[in-house]
């Protein structure tokens, strides 16, 4: 078994939780805010985790060229946009469904992979894409085929999108430092989390003070979501400098089935026979292109 595979499914796992304390957390605070949560003490578990790393075992120090700047910064952004998206999306429907939309990256991230990535796939893995866009259909539309919700439709695409560039950029991010997988990934998520961190403060500090009051307030379900995202970003940015994202994202898939788990258990909602048949496909999906 590669060793990518358990750092994807840590990571699918993780942020699966990390998206309920998201959900929860979006009933009080704004879009803005719950974008932060995420981030604001991922950066001090980041830099105690390269710490550990250091100490256990001494590898060389990166250096940081004008390329790794620039991907860093553009990851960051895009992690940004699609986290936003993904809450406007836990008010648009349900919780496991707006996650759900979201995984449309899986798919967006194996079409940019195959075409500007170097990233071909086989015939398997093309009907993996395939299976998984029907499923995005059946769950964006809840109705009859022809009633299309455009606005979910796009936000579901655009934050799948972001999330799709995060994950590609990543990795050619921690491709470029040359380190050991561990210390490579451990950089570009430092570097990565810092300056999203320092991005949403400076916004939050011009534009919506009060939301920094509302997290403060809020001190536990804060740090929950920044550990589980801390965790789960740790397990894709592994993965990632392991193998390429196409595969990693899809195994990732699995993060639906915590989801409903979550979804049913917690949050007590339920789901039509719609729904489960999309949320079924996505899974579908993912093993043809696991298996190809």
């Amino acid at each position: 078994m590669g060793l990518w595979i358990p750092f994807t499914i840590l990571a699918a796992f993780m942020q699966a939780w990390r998206n309920a304390f998201q959900n929860r957390l979006s009933k009080d605070v704004s879009t803005a805010g719950v974008t932060l949560a995420r981030f604001i003490w991922a950066s001090p578990l980041a830099g105690f985790y390269l710490w550990l790393l250091y100490r256990w075992e001494t590898a060389p120090m990166p250096a940081f060229t004008g390329s790794f700047i620039l991907l860093i910064v553009l990851a960051s952004i895009a992690q940004i946009i699609a986290t936003a998206l993904m809450v406007v999306l836990f008010r648009k429907r349900n919780y496991a469904i707006g996650v759900g939309l979201a995984k449309s990256e899986a798919v967006i991230a194996a079409v940019l992979g195959a075409l500007f990535f170097a990233a071909p796939l086989s015939p398997l893995a093309w009907a993996g894409v395939l299976i998984g866009a029907l499923a995005f259909w059946l769950m964006t539309n809840p109705g009859a085929l022809r009633e299309v919700s455009f606005g979910t439709l796009l936000t579901g695409l655009g934050s799948g999108l972001a999330f799709a560039l995060t994950t590609l950029w990543v990795r050619e991010a921690s491709l470029l430092l040359g380190l050991p997988f561990l210390y490579s990934a451990a950089w570009v998520l430092l570097c990565v989390i810092a300056t999203q961190t320092l991005m949403l403060l400076a916004w939050l500090l011009l534009r919506e003070p009060h939301t920094l009051i509302a997290l403060w307030q809020r001190p536990k379900l804060v740090f929950a979501i920044s550990l589980f995202s801390c965790i789960g970003s740790l397990g894709w940015f592994t993965a990632m400098s392991l193998e390429t994202v196409a595969l990693v994202k899809t195994l990732g898939q699995i993060e639906v089935l915590f989801t409903l788990m979550i979804s049913a258990r917690w949050f007590r909602e339920k789901l039509n026979g719609r729904d489960l048949a999309g949320l079924g496909l996505i899974v579908v999906g993912a093993l043809c292109v696991m298996l190809a």
